[in-house]
């Protein structure tokens, strides 16, 4: 099968599935419904293996098809965003552009980075949501996200721009006056603040001998707003678990003093997404080109 053949097949199967029907499929592709029934037959004929399973009442896509649209879509996405980029280099991009991040995160580095953009790009307008949860894309008519944490397998584009560990700190006061624990078993005996804002704030989990494990938190203050929680552990409260982007100039500060690092999870990625199910802008296409380096130097400088 010619490479172009092939391409264009792609273009249908990924046209049935957001269809939902051969029907819908043949009505967006501008083809006869025989010739989209033709062209799904011989993909599949080409892939050795069934796509769809097809009654008179319904369609569904099987295990090895719902894989292969998904990297159909991805193929299809790139090649149109390579010919769209041709267009981009003549145009300077124009519009809006809507972008979400955790707050905290987005304040420090988002916000320089967007008003940088700003500068570079004048007939551009940014809309900035900072909020600590997870804001669908699509539903809420956001452009791009920043994401910290691991991601579930969805249909966005998830570029890593680096990574941030979670930690469990204390100021020098705290730790003068009631010691510092040296393993995670400890914790409970010890005071500590927590943020809800982090998962499992009733219980903080670590590695130990290679082996996840959950100890019990029964904090001396509990609150779902990061200045706050950061804020008592400065005031000598108690032990925090933050990630480590939150806390890291009063690291450095010694202003607190990270705990249990040998006990610590892996660090979890921060990374920039975006939709790849329709053909991105060029404002999408220019902030993800400007800010990608700029937000990966932050990132990489953060004190460790």
């Amino acid at each position: 099968m010619a490479a172009m053949d092939k391409f264009r097949l792609m273009q249908t199967f990924v046209a049935i599935v957001d269809g939902g029907s051969l029907t819908a499929a043949a009505r967006t592709q501008n083809a006869s419904l025989a010739a989209v029934v033709r062209g799904l037959a011989a993909l599949e004929g080409h892939l050795g293996v069934r796509l769809l399973n097809r009654s008179t009442r319904r369609m569904a896509l099987t295990v090895e098809g719902r894989e292969y649209a998904e990297r159909c879509r991805r193929v299809l996405a790139e090649v149109a965003e390579a010919e769209a980029a041709l267009t981009d280099l003549r145009d300077e991009p124009t519009g809006k552009l809507a972008i979400t991040a955790p707050t905290m995160f987005g304040r420090l580095h988002v916000c320089p980075v967007v008003g940088e953009f700003l500068d570079a790009f004048p007939h551009m307008r940014v809309h900035l949501l900072l909020l600590d949860r997870v804001v669908d894309l699509l539903e809420e008519g956001m452009d791009l996200a920043i994401r910290i944490g691991r991601l579930p397998d969805s249909s966005l584009v998830a570029v890593p721009m680096g990574t941030t560990g979670r930690i469990v700190c204390a100021s020098p006061d705290y730790l003068a006056r009631h010691g510092a624990p040296t393993e995670p078993g400890e914790l409970p005996g010890h005071r500590c603040v927590q943020f809800v804002g982090l998962p499992g704030a009733e219980s903080w989990s670590f590695l130990a001998e290679g082996q996840r494990i959950s100890v019990p938190i029964a904090g001396v203050l509990t609150t779902n707003q990061l200045d706050a929680a950061v804020d008592a552990c400065l005031r000598g409260l108690g032990c925090g678990r933050f990630l480590e982007y939150q806390v890291a100039h009063e690291l450095a500060a010694g202003r607190l003093v990270r705990l249990l690092v040998p006990y610590e999870l892996p660090p979890v990625p921060v990374s920039l997404v975006y939709p790849h199910s329709r053909l991105l802008s060029s404002r999408v296409r220019a902030f993800v080109s400007w800010a990608l380096p700029r937000l990966k130097s932050r990132i990489a400088a953060l004190p460790a």
